[in-house]
């Protein structure tokens, strides 16, 4: 059963990147006198005419009261300075977001796991079963499924992704549907533990719409590359979108690069957590090209919806009276605007293609002989490629009736017509 399995968790609290300082010179604000002067700071800061009847007093009173008002001024540059050093920290140059979508997210895909176990009901409908203490959520066998967790019969009746049904019987939503389910508690623990660690912090970043649509829509984008070249096997997990934000992370470093400080280090770090993971990938029962489309999407996304202004505009717009600001006439730079067109065009474009070669029934492995090694490796330890399943088969017409000779299950099914590589992959789904 091809499952989307997210490897582990990347470290992302190594990846902490801090706001460039100001310095004066820069594209930014140099705030000298921050914030408007207290109000009683301003009222003693003009000389205070002395009283008559006392012009005539010289000597030792004189200079007492010079001594007196150099204190004051001294105090009032002391209060001076405390006041913008207190501006510079309260200055924030962008907002901070309260993150609520993404507890969501991970709530939603563990009650969808819940549900399905409880719809799989295994020592009723599949016995044996492991932990039969647990009554109808018990597990399915390890020779089932290892990640502890349902069949893939019940998998498939929740939305799991089967490229027969998205294509002869026009199933699309199974797309976006497959990357809420998960194929067992092994999977989905680590695929939400990822999206705490990644989301939650892109969520306080860029609130909860940019990030909501870059998971979601890089989710479809891995589920799509998927149904594109595992045609034969189902396909379930959140690790597309779960790439997507990875891929997120690694543009908007790229298209706010004049921002930061530490981007180099973040850059550098960012790039081997991504290769890790990708490598992970190549193990077999991953489908590694929903990490791949995935990522792809979530790149191209990063540069539409993760986009930040330059420092100096931020700056410039929220800079209190009194100061020295350079002008800034954009409020992006022209390369930001360069990448942005770019990733759109490329992301609807390559949508668009990728859907009508789906609908179309093509398996572009007939056309990228090399492609089957971006998602499995064969080595003398494991084999990429599944057993032969074998089925006997009975057709009237365009009925078609299967018997797996492996299990003993038996399917009734309508073609639309006679393909020998869809009678294929209907004895395969019987037979797992």
């Amino acid at each position: 059963m091809g499952r989307r399995e997210s490897s582990s968790s990347p470290p992302t609290d190594q990846i902490e990147i801090k706001v460039h300082t100001s310095r004066r010179g820069d594209n930014s604000v140099h705030p000298d006198n921050v914030g408007p002067t207290p109000p009683s700071i301003t009222a003693s800061s003009q000389p205070q005419p002395q009283p008559q009847r006392q012009r005539h007093r010289q000597g030792h009173g004189h200079r007492h009261g010079h001594g007196h008002g150099q204190r004051q001024r001294q105090n009032r540059g002391t209060a001076a300075a405390a006041a913008a050093a207190a501006s510079r920290e309260e200055f924030r140059p962008f907002r901070r977001w309260v993150p609520w979508l993404v507890p969501t997210f991970v709530v939603i895909n563990f009650v969808v796991f819940v549900i399905t176990m409880y719809l799989n009901n295994c020592p009723e409908n599949s016995p044996p079963c492991i932990a039969t203490f647990f009554g109808r959520f018990a597990f399915q066998t390890f020779k089932d499924n290892p990640l502890l967790g349902p069949s893939s019969t019940t998998l498939m009746k929740m939305g799991a992704l089967e490229v027969d049904k998205v294509v002869h019987e026009h199933q699309a939503w199974r797309l976006f549907a497959c990357i809420w389910l998960h194929a067992g508690v092994f999977h989905i623990l680590a695929n939400m533990l990822s999206l705490i660690f990644i989301g939650i912090r892109l969520e306080q970043e860029f609130g909860f719409v940019r990030i909501g649509l870059l998971y979601v829509i890089s989710g479809f984008g891995g589920s799509l590359m998927s149904a594109l070249f595992i045609q034969s096997r189902i396909s379930v997990g959140a690790s597309g979108a779960l790439f997507g934000l990875l891929g997120g992370m690694l543009s908007e470093l790229i298209t706010n690069w004049t921002i930061y400080a530490n981007k180099l280090a973040a850059l550098l770090t960012l790039i081997v957590i991504i290769i890790i993971n990708l490598a992970v990938g190549i193990l077999p029962h991953v489908d590694n090209f929903a990490h791949i489309g995935g990522f792809l999407s979530g790149f191209l996304l990063g540069f539409v919806f993760l986009i930040r202004p330059q420092f100096g505009w931020v700056s410039q717009k929220n800079s209190p009276p009194g100061s020295i600001a350079t002008t800034v006439k954009s409020k992006h730079k022209t390369y930001q605007y360069i990448l942005w067109v770019l990733s759109l065009i490329i992301l609807v474009v390559g949508y668009t293609a990728g859907l009508i070669t789906l609908l179309r029934g093509t398996n572009l492995n007939d056309y990228c002989s090399w492609c089957q090694y971006m998602s499995c490796v064969p080595t003398s330890k494991w084999k990429c490629k599944a057993d032969k399943m074998y089925c006997e088969s009975i057709q009237i017409g365009n009925q078609l009736n299967l018997t797996c000779i492996a299990n003993g299950r038996s399917g009734v099914y309508l073609l639309s017509d006679n393909n020998a590589s869809q009678v294929e992959r209907l004895c395969t789904r019987l037979c797992n």
